[in-house]
């Protein structure tokens, strides 16, 4: 690179496109893209823009530039030498791919650009770059600063998508469906109370980002989390704990209350909200993915993906790929918590597992959200399905009923035993369940005069589903 007085820095100006390797052999030949092609989840969204190596890269130069004005805040370095690292930490100004191969030597991408950095200063401000930090500060700080700047939009989603489901449920307050449990009929629910948790659990979600986005904060320890350095540039003793707090204040990012190198708590929470936020969206995935099977057809996506091979079908493509971020979070966010079990004062190995566990994280949550925003508002419901489908048992879809009012007749064993009776001589012989029972209860002065057709009308018995949705759709 080049700084604006003309001199040349030490990194190498190379195409990122370039096939061939470099001059001295270290590198195989590469040509510099990441576009996602086996990545349809996150590719195009904004989370993939704010977490890409450029992304990255720029955080890193915030982080420096920052602690320059941080320390000319406390008249530690001069201003002008403020101005002069700001002005060059432009991520454009310096070659990804050659950062990349450098970090080999020292293990992370910090020291070479620091380095080229330095490189780019007029010599009289040079020493003010990276004084006093250790490489572990500046990559954490621009690992929160790519959180907080992830974070944003995929708050936005979801609002967007809580937003959506809460017109979803107010619209089908009242629309009768089939409540499943263990993959079988159990009793009536409605759309509404479905769409409704389906919205709890988003807003669950947004809580936890937003608390967990608001807490980020900056590293800043030095070599050992003592900040001996900062104070021995300064002559003073408390300057480093004071510049801790200028240099929050320079990035908008919060103040921790110690260095926090092997002390990992605002990665875990972050891998946390992270990880929770996947299974939110993926439960309502994986409820769309069920109900929109050609069998079912309660719901189906708004805009369904087609087939290379099969013309007739509308996949039902945005459940699927927050589908598998749901399956594929929980196992970054794995490696983020096993991180926290990190040796002495800075480790080898926890700290550097992190890096890219936590970027996929950040965009399979990005794209999820991205996804559901699109999923819910286009969605289609289909009444007229959920209604047949309640029929599909005779009417011994509200057994629980029945079984709570013929108790009050006779017992609840022999209850039971009727209503148990009834629905395996339906599933055996093919003959109505609602005819069976009442045959059966013909026999019983007691019960001979139930009103089978009121009583096994599914429509009758969704419970507090109505009011539970009231409820759910009052907060916020």
């Amino acid at each position: 690179m080049r700084d604006d007085a003309g001199s040349a820095g030490p990194c190498r100006a190379r195409d990122a496109g370039a096939a061939a390797p470099y001059d001295d052999g270290s590198a195989a030949p590469y040509d510099g893209r990441d576009v996602g092609l086996l990545a349809p989840g996150r590719a195009g969204s904004v989370a993939e823009a704010a977490t890409s190596d450029v992304a990255f890269l720029q955080a890193m130069l915030d982080a420096e530039a920052a602690l320059t004005r941080a320390q000319a805040a406390l008249g530690l370095a001069p201003a002008q030498a403020a101005d002069a690292v700001t002005g060059a930490a432009r991520a454009d100004r310096f070659d990804l791919r050659d950062l990349a191969l450098r970090a080999r030597r020292g293990g992370n991408p910090v020291i070479p650009l620091v380095a080229d950095l330095t490189a780019a200063l007029p010599e009289a401000y040079a020493p003010y770059v990276h004084r006093g930090a250790t490489s572990q500060d500046i990559l954490d700080t621009a690992a929160m600063l790519v959180a907080a700047r992830t974070a944003a939009p995929v708050l936005d989603d979801l609002d967007r998508t809580a937003h959506a489901l809460a017109r979803l449920a107010a619209e089908h307050r009242d629309t009768p469906m089939p409540g499943r449990t263990l993959t079988q009929h159990a009793v009536p629910t409605t759309f509404g109370l479905k769409a409704a948790g389906w919205r709890s659990l988003v807003l669950d979600a947004r809580d936890r980002l937003t608390a967990v986005r608001d807490s980020l904060p900056v590293q800043l320890g030095g070599a050992a989390g003592t900040l001996a350095a900062f104070d021995a540039y300064a002559e003073a003793a408390g300057t480093g704990v004071r510049l801790v707090s200028a240099y929050a204040r320079e990035l908008a990012l919060a103040e921790p209350a110690l260095p926090w190198h092997t002390l990992r708590t605002p990665v875990a929470d972050l891998a946390g909200a992270l990880a929770f936020t996947a299974g939110a969206l993926g439960k309502l995935a994986a409820d769309v993915l069920v109900l929109s099977r050609t069998e079912i057809g309660e719901l189906s996506e708004g805009s369904g993906g087609g087939s290379s091979a099969m013309p007739h079908k509308a996949n039902p493509v945005r459940a699927t790929l927050i589908a598998a971020a749901a399956r594929r979070a929980p196992a970054a966010a794995a490696v983020l918590y096993g991180a926290v079990a990190a040796e002495d004062e800075r480790p080898a190995g926890a700290w550097h597992a992190e890096w890219e566990p936590l970027r996929d994280l950040l965009r399979q949550v990005g794209g999820a959200a991205r996804d559901a925003a699109e999923l819910v508002t286009g969605l289609r419901v289909h009444p007229a399905r959920m209604r047949e489908h309640l029929d599909l048992t005779g009417g011994l879809i509200v057994s629980e009923r029945l079984t709570a009012l013929l108790a009050a007749r006779t017992d609840r064993e022999r209850a039971t035993r009727l209503l148990t009776d009834a629905a395996r001589t339906a599933r055996t012989t093919g003959a109505g369940p609602a005819g069976v029972l009442a045959d059966a209860l013909a026999v019983d002065p007691a019960l001979k005069d139930l009103d089978l057709d009121a009583l096994t009308d599914p429509t009758h018995y969704t419970g507090a589903a109505g009011a539970l949705t009231d409820r759910a759709l009052s907060r916020y």
